[in-house]
């Protein structure tokens, strides 16, 4: 059913419809992942897990496989809670504290972050992730496009930490990760650039920064070089810094500065809608100007 109603009535003259009044193209349908990632549901991985435990369902229809096409005005079920459309694109900044998990949910009972994040927050995914004792800055988004978007290594954003780590080591040692490094379980990290801030006695605080990301590297880089972490923070992702954010707290990034942040970096189609330029309102004249005009 659609939202175009049709008469019976006759037309001499048939009129041309204008090119504002064609629908847009994702009207036409797309694939039930991505919507619900756009919705904020799940990541699009996510998603498709869901449908093939058949928790997705369809008007009243439970989908076994991703390969179905939406166009909003369905009856979109996940778990049985019906799926809202999805709203504009936000994002948040979370000062990640130590000791939560950056999942939905943990096996073994610990604290997740979404325990923690404020009940009025509507429902988020993360931008990346940060493991049980890294603390610091992460991204939250109700849009699982942009997730996606901004987490793939090609964008090239640069994640910046700070570690404390125990050990003995040069800056020249440092150095050595800036060619990449092997290591002995044959994962591979591309250039990291770490800088010797300061000792003091066995511990050193060193400031790292990355753009892959994977899971653990600044902890696995430092420990291929003899040092062991014993705080990570990070403190940069992207063009977005942690600042004076206290632990615990999120805030929300203005559209317009996440627009200007990304815009020629993640496709426009993932970022928020440029604001519409608002026409002058016309002043109704004054009285003065009234009796003037009819004076006139």
């Amino acid at each position: 059913m659609t939202d175009r109603r049709e008469t019976n009535r006759k037309s001499k003259r048939r009129p041309k419809r204008s090119p504002k009044s064609v629908e847009p193209d994702w009207q036409d349908g797309e694939r039930i992942a991505k919507y619900l990632a756009r919705a904020g549901v799940a990541s699009r991985r996510e998603a498709e897990a869901l449908i093939e435990r058949g928790e997705v369902r369809v008007d009243g229809r439970k989908l076994t496989t991703p390969a179905f096409k939406v166009t909003g005005r369905e009856d979109i079920r996940v778990f049985g809670k019906r799926v809202q459309a999805h709203e504009p694109v936000r994002v948040w900044r979370y000062h990640k504290p130590s000791g939560l998990i950056t999942t939905t949910s943990d096996p073994e009972g610990r604290r997740t972050i979404f325990d923690e994040l404020p009940k009025s927050l509507p429902r988020t995914i993360t931008i990346g992730r940060l493991d049980l004792t890294t603390e610091g800055i992460l991204l939250l988004t109700n849009d699982g496009s942009l997730a996606r978007a901004m987490e793939l290594p090609k964008t090239g954003f640069v994640r910046h930490y700070r570690a404390r780590a125990h050990g003995e080591i040069t800056q020249d040692q440092l150095d050595t990760l800036k060619g990449g490094i092997t290591l002995d379980d044959g994962t591979r990290y591309t250039s990291i650039e770490a800088e010797l801030e300061r000792q003091t006695g066995t511990n050193n605080w060193i400031n790292v920064r990355l753009t892959e990301g994977k899971n653990r590297e600044v902890r696995k880089a430092m420990e291929h070089l003899g040092l062991q972490v014993n705080r990570l923070i990070r403190t940069q992702y992207g063009p977005f810094e942690l600042g004076d954010l206290r632990p615990g707290a999120v805030e929300e990034i203005p559209a317009e500065h996440l627009r200007a942040q990304l815009s020629g970096i993640i496709p426009d189609k993932h970022l928020p809608a440029p604001p519409q330029e608002r026409r002058p309102e016309r002043r109704k004249p004054s009285g003065a100007a009234r009796v003037h005009r009819r004076g006139r």
